[in-house]
């Protein structure tokens, strides 16, 4: 509804996105992202806007009674409240992604490494003297080469990122 109402109200003032950003000595792209509903202006910026657009803060977030000063407050408190919830929300999803994508490197290293243990490299006994063999298990060399160097720095980093992407309690 935020979004929509700054939207709304900017183009009725006949403010582009970059007057608007000019004004509040912002980026356009702040301005396309609040728009969007991408982000959430905070209460500082939100005063700001509201005096941009010479509009109540009450009218942005869609409030269309006129109520008491302290009314206002904490209805502005309530809404932003939740608002700070809902993007709690997604950043702990965001960040549960994370550390499942994380594990999930982790095991498919684990289980590549000993695909590569159990299998001894049997591109080793091939008959080099064909071409197409030779090139086929120089390629199978180099993958395997590569993976066995990558294969611990990936796992080490999937571990930071394990760590890093942990809930704080």
């Amino acid at each position: 509804m935020l979004s929509e109402n700054i939207k709304a109200i900017r183009k009725s003032k006949g403010l582009s996105q970059q007057e608007l950003a000019v004004k509040l000595n912002v980026v356009r792209q702040t301005v396309s992202k609040w728009e969007q509903g991408l982000s959430v202006p905070d209460s500082d910026m939100l005063i700001s806007i509201s005096e941009a657009l010479e509009t109540p803060v009450g009218t942005l977030l869609g409030e269309t009674v006129a109520e008491t000063e302290t009314d206002n407050i904490k209805a502005i408190f309530e809404k932003l409240e939740a608002i700070n919830w809902q993007l709690a929300q997604r950043k702990n999803t965001r960040r549960k992604f994370v550390r499942w994508l994380f594990v999930s490197l982790c095991a498919v290293t684990v289980m590549a490494f000993a695909a590569l243990g159990i299998v001894k490299s049997p591109y080793l006994e091939w008959n080099y003297s064909d071409p197409e063999t030779a090139v086929l298990g120089v390629a199978f060399h180099s993958f395997e080469w590569l993976f066995v160097r990558a294969a611990p720095i990936i796992f080490v980093i999937a571990g930071i990122g394990i760590f890093l992407t942990r809930r704080k309690e």
